[in-house]
């Protein structure tokens, strides 16, 4: 398996760093303490440092939300995944999943920049980071149809499909992470006008 970044994502985002990191070998259901724990820490953090501040103009959510405009999304019903955690944690609807989400979202919540994650087991062919045809097979985690990304729309997409819409949207749920995952691939994405906390 590769990642490949394509010729039509870097058109539009020249100046886009797209981090990669291969997990082998984890134990996804292990009953230790210390992820959730350093979620349970990094929520505080954020609730306290978002009390009665505007989400949608915080300067970790702003960019995405010009992101996501420039290739046609509405960035007030496709909200990057940066701006979802934000929200939950200022709400207190954040919560412990499983070890690896947890770190990744541990790293998000404190850098400030969109991170997520993949079963590799699940993964067909290589990844791509592009510009969706439109008709690629995509089933949010948790939902009962497909729900195909627009023509344009910045995906992740291996050979059986979308893995992830709206650059960092929502994940398929082909290939999220579960308690059975061994093998991840976890990624962090920032823009040209984002320095990582």
């Amino acid at each position: 398996m590769q990642i490949v970044v394509t010729d039509e994502f870097w058109s539009l985002f020249p100046a886009a760093r797209i981090g990669v990191v291969i997990v082998r070998g984890c134990d996804n259901a292990a009953t230790t303490e210390r992820p959730g724990a350093l979620l349970a820490a990094e929520i505080a953090a954020a609730a306290a440092a978002l009390e009665g501040l505007d989400i949608a103009n915080h300067p970790a959510v702003a960019p995405w939300r010009a992101a996501y405009a420039s290739f046609g999304a509405k960035p007030s019903k496709f909200r990057s995944s940066i701006e979802s955690l934000l929200r939950a944690a200022q709400a207190g609807r954040l919560r412990s999943i499983s070890p690896l989400v947890d770190l990744y979202n541990v790293v998000s919540l404190r850098h400030q920049l969109p991170c997520g994650g993949e079963d590799l087991a699940t993964i067909v062919g290589d990844i791509r980071l592009t510009r969706a045809s439109g008709d690629e097979p995509f089933r949010t985690i948790g939902a009962e149809r497909d729900e195909p990304p627009a023509r344009g729309e910045v995906i992740y997409a291996d050979d059986a499909g979308a893995v992830c819409r709206c650059f960092n949207w929502r994940e398929a749920d082909r290939t999220k992470l579960t308690l059975a995952t061994t093998d991840a691939i976890l990624v962090i994405e920032s823009l040209a006008d984002q320095t990582p906390g």
